[in-house]
Formats: C-alpha cells, structure tokens, sequence
C-alpha cells in the first residue's frame, strides 16, 4: 500500500480552530485541517509553514506537535502530523479550498470531517474548553 506522508496546521485563535473545505479531488467538500504533503528534504515543520504560505496566503508560527494521525484510506496510508498553530501574519485568503470556517467547541461536529481528520476533533475539543 502507498504511504503518504502529509502534515495538517490546527490554527487556533481565540478558543477557536480553522477548518477548510477541500475544492477537489475524491474528497472535495468534506473539511479538514489545511496543510499538505512533505517535500524532498523539508521537516514537517517546513513543510506546513509552506503549504499555508502557497494554499491560504498567511505566515505561521509552528508550535508543538500535537498528534500523528495514521489512517488506511482505500489505496493509500496516510501519515499525518498535525501541528498547533497561531497565524503570524495574513488574512487566510483561500486560494485552494473552496471555503473555510472558525470553528468553536460547539460548532466542530456540524461540519462533514475528513476520516483521518476526524479522529483529532475530541483533542481538539478538550483544547478549545
């Protein structure tokens, strides 16, 4: 099975996470936490600073690790680290995903989650009380 090695920002501000909506591919609509797939040579760490740079047009601050997800999607294994985040500077303009959300506490069920994404919203709760 392929294995993909991704990372994932889970932005945080103000006891609310970012969440965008994917714009293509077999998943497009369903939501997750931004990030992408590790070049050649980068660290997760660089990687995710420049995702967020091309796709949402925002510097970020790369904190701790906070999880690393391992989920078997049909024909691929993804391995992803998931990073909490704060926005440096940067509007999150959306130039990839077809929309985006703050999500809160309350709110962080009412969106269609990705599966490997999903696993992180109790962490990710627990965070945001």
């Amino acid at each position: 099975m392929n294995r993909l090695k991704v990372v994932a920002a889970i932005i945080i501000h103000n006891n609310k996470v970012f969440a965008t909506q994917r714009g293509y591919g077999e998943f497009k609509d369903s939501w997750e936490f931004p990030g992408g797939k590790i070049e050649p040579g980068e660290t997760p760490q660089e990687a995710l600073v420049r995702e967020i740079r091309e796709e949402l047009d925002t510097e970020i601050i790369v904190g701790d690790l906070l999880e690393t997800v391992e989920y078997d999607y049909p024909g691929f294994h993804l391995s992803m680290d998931c990073f909490l985040c704060a926005v440096q500077s940067g509007n999150l303009v959306l130039k990839e995903h077809e929309a985006a959300r703050w999500l809160t506490v309350e709110t962080l069920d009412k969106v269609d989650w990705l599966p490997a994404d999903r696993s992180l919203i109790e962490i990710i709760r627990n965070i945001l009380r």
